[in-house]
């Protein structure tokens, strides 16, 4: 494919590529509502959503009944009638698995349990499931035992804490799964069947906890996932029972690895393998996110790996490299990638509120913010997101669940277009390519060695996470080590040749971004902030790049073109859908080019010839020149809609005698203000643009005439004060 193709799928990538957001099923239902609301999410750009349960559905509603089936089939009619996809979440709020409390109604022996050390026994006290694992040469006692952990429920009196949440069911159990796969998935199919595989294309399963929520005991006496017969399986593998009190010390012998490694196995075939075969007999993917962001070994069981990014666990102001968070994007894209999935996920943005003094602020989540966690993943291979989420209702105390409200409810839903198309972009851009790392960081599950790769983000070094599980599949070709389609020469890893099949004496083992002696870009000067892809897409070398700190980067550039003296080089803004050339100097096998990345920026590079780019018609960007404003004036402020209202003048005209045009050919006359936050522009009675973020700039070039310019200014402010009880300024700074 040319770029001319490639650049015209970009600008208006199929309906395939669409986000898939949460859409909060949870007000007081009407057919004509649900039908308004998913035509108006099309309207804005978005094609696809996730039909999600969540509190606040009224109880003459109860989850799965006859009357719930309604709306949920009104939803998913009117979204066949629409071209839009669905994807079915499969409980009643969180976590997955235990049917909104269903299976431990039916059968208590199937609620969640946990292993716990008393310190005696009365063996006429026991009850249920309540029994000895071990005892123990101290006289203490191991005794597994119904852990009361919780889901959080569809109705108001049913979130954790209450009373009335619903019981988790022991998904170690496979009777539990096989009642969940009866109560859950065999419910919807009876009565929506006929859109499986077509407008239904996924169930969403959502972090599901073996000990469900507010299981896990306390400090002094914590509970550790059980299930029956788990003993035996321990000890048939070398393990000894007694010795998982070491557990409850927080150390660690042969037999509590026993006891971690059976744990993820069986959650795998049980829980995992269940569903996945279930989805796949009936013509549909796994979608969803397992519990903890560095699972990695059970995103073989999805046919859509995911994972999510919530509570601001990485964050602008935090950087995005610090934590055991921070691998969560790679870990669901390299999943994919060795799996040969087309698309992985990220459930993102969800109450990912900023704080204030150490205080968290719901519904204090910017424009600012939703693009640089965009930008996040997508340059570690996410290539389908899921904002979390658009609400239903907001009515009452639905407001204050998990919000903010990042759809129809925020300050940005009328230009929503822009923000459903750079999802788009980038999901396009991410899917069917061939990513073109050179390094290979050997992991096991939970342990994606966060720490050891900070120094490959901050030189641009591109690497993959290769789990230990998927060495058996490797093999040494011409010096480096193929997995699943692609080639690595550096492996970075702990005794690392000792782990590697045959030990491939030819490939190269690292400790450092510098001894990979490979970077996908060369600055003059470092620049630790900014995050780079490079892949192969649609036959064309391309490179992502973006600027992940708070402070604009310009730099002297320089990425690898062979010895092409032809090549050129594209770029495609995906935020702003323009396609320009860049000037660029090959020397010694490099392509050399000066790089400029405002903050909250991101930019894609595509190596083509010199002939594609001609036919492309790519022209320089332009530059620019600013128009200034000498004194704004504030004319209206509406505190319900959090909105001042400026307006200003300039005087232009194209050409002038004696002193600088500001007509001259080939630049953008453009406006820059500082304000919090978002920002809309009129110039001359006309809408000239929005934007989201400091630093905020339009260009005005369209709108010019000769002579007197009138130009009106509506600055938006943050959800936060309205909803939160906070007082975020807002306004010209």
């Amino acid at each position: 494919m040319g770029l001319i193709a490639l650049t015209e799928k970009l600008r208006k990538p199929d309906r395939e590529y669409t986000a898939f957001p949460f859409w909060f099923f949870n007000g007081d239902f009407t057919d004509e509502e649900i039908i308004r609301q998913l035509r108006d999410f099309r309207d804005k750009g978005i094609y696809g959503f996730v039909l999600h349960p969540r509190m606040g559905i009224p109880e003459s509603i109860p989850y799965l009944s006859d009357a719930f089936m309604h709306y949920v089939k009104t939803a998913v009619e009117t979204a066949h009638e629409e071209g839009m996809q669905v994807v079915l979440y499969d409980e009643g709020m969180y976590p997955s698995g235990s049917a909104h409390g269903m299976i431990a109604a039916a059968d208590p022996a199937l609620a969640s349990i946990g292993l716990t050390l008393e310190d005696d026994w009365d063996e006429n006290d026991h009850v249920g499931e309540e029994r000895v694992v071990a005892r123990l040469a101290n006289g203490k006692f191991l005794v597994c035992r119904h852990n009361q952990g919780t889901i959080r429920g569809i109705h108001f009196g049913e979130d954790d804490g209450e009373p009335r949440a619903p019981l988790s069911a022991d998904i170690l159990n496979p009777k539990a799964v096989d009642l969940f796969l009866k109560f859950t998935h065999e419910r919807y199919y009876e009565v929506l069947k006929e859109y499986f595989g077509s407008t239904i294309i996924g169930f969403f399963t959502d972090e599901p906890s073996i000990l469900g929520r507010n299981g896990l005991g306390t400090a002094e006496k914590p509970f550790f996932p059980w299930t029956p017969g788990l003993e035996e399986e321990i000890c048939s593998r070398g393990g000894k029972t007694e010795e998982l009190e070491a557990l409850f010390e927080g150390k660690e012998n042969k037999t509590t690895a026993v006891y971690h490694q059976v744990i993820t196995d069986r959650e795998g075939w049980v829980y995992y393998g269940k569903l996945s075969s279930w989805c796949q007999a009936h013509g549909i993917a796994l979608m969803g996110h397992p519990h903890q962001s560095d699972d990695i070994d059970v995103q073989q069981y999805f046919h859509i790996p995911g994972q999510d990014l919530a509570l601001r666990w990485v964050a602008p102001e935090k950087g995005g490299l610090e934590g055991m968070d921070s691998v969560m994007g790679k870990c669901s894209s390299d999943a994919a990638r060795l799996m040969g999935r087309r698309r992985n996920s990220n459930e993102c943005f969800g109450a990912c509120n900023r704080t204030a003094d150490g205080v968290t602020i719901p519904w204090y989540f910017t424009g600012s913010d939703m693009k640089w966690y965009l930008d996040w993943l997508a340059v570690r291979g996410v290539n389908l997101f899921i904002p979390h989420a658009f609400y239903y209702s907001i009515e009452g105390a639905r407001k204050e669940e998990r919000p903010p409200d990042v759809g129809a409810n925020s300050i940005w839903w009328n230009h929503y277009e822009q923000i459903s198309g750079y999802m788009s972009r980038l999901s396009y851009m991410g899917t069917d390519g061939k990513n073109c790392a050179d390094v290979a960081v050997l992991c096991d599950n939970r342990n994606l060695h966060w720490k050891e790769v900070k120094e490959f983000y901050e030189k641009q070094v591109e690497f993959n996470y290769l789990p230990l599980r998927c060495l058996e599949g490797c093999r040494e070709e011409h010096g480096k080590l193929v997995c699943a389609g692609q080639a690595y020469s550096c492996v970075l890893g702990d005794e690392v040749h000792s782990l590697l099949p045959g030990g491939m004496p030819s490939v190269k083992r690292i400790r450092s971004a510098e001894e990979a002696g490979h970077r996908e870009l060369w600055l003059k000067n470092a620049c630790p902030s900014l995050r780079l892809t490079h892949f192969i897409k649609e036959g064309k070398e391309c490179f992502f790049i973006v600027n992940e700190g708070e402070t604009a980067v310009s730099e002297e550039a320089e990425i690898e073109a062979g010895n092409k003296a032809d090549s050129c080089l594209a770029a495609y803004d995906l935020w702003k859908n323009e396609c320009y050339g860049i000037s660029v100097r090959q020397q010694e096998g490099r392509m050399a080019f000066h790089l400029e990345l405002a903050r909250r920026e991101s930019l894609l590079l595509i190596l083509s010839t010199r002939e594609e780019y001609e036919q492309a018609g790519l022209r320089y960007r332009p530059g620019k020149e600013e128009i200034k404003i000498q004194n704004w004036k504030l004319v209206g402020e509406n505190t319900d809609a959090l909105q001042k209202e400026y307006e200003g003048s300039f005087y232009w005209e194209k050409e002038a005698i004696g002193k600088e045009t500001i007509g001259k050919k080939d630049t953008d006359r453009v406006l820059r203000v500082s304000a919090e936050e978002m920002v809309e522009y009129y110039i001359n009675g006309s809408f000239a643009g929005v934007t989201f973020w400091n630093p905020h700039e339009v260009k005005l070039t369209p709108w010019l005439k000769e002579g007197e310019n009138h130009i009106r200014i509506v600055v938006t402010g943050n959800l936060a004060n309205r909803y939160g009880n906070a007082e975020v300024y807002y306004g010209l700074l």
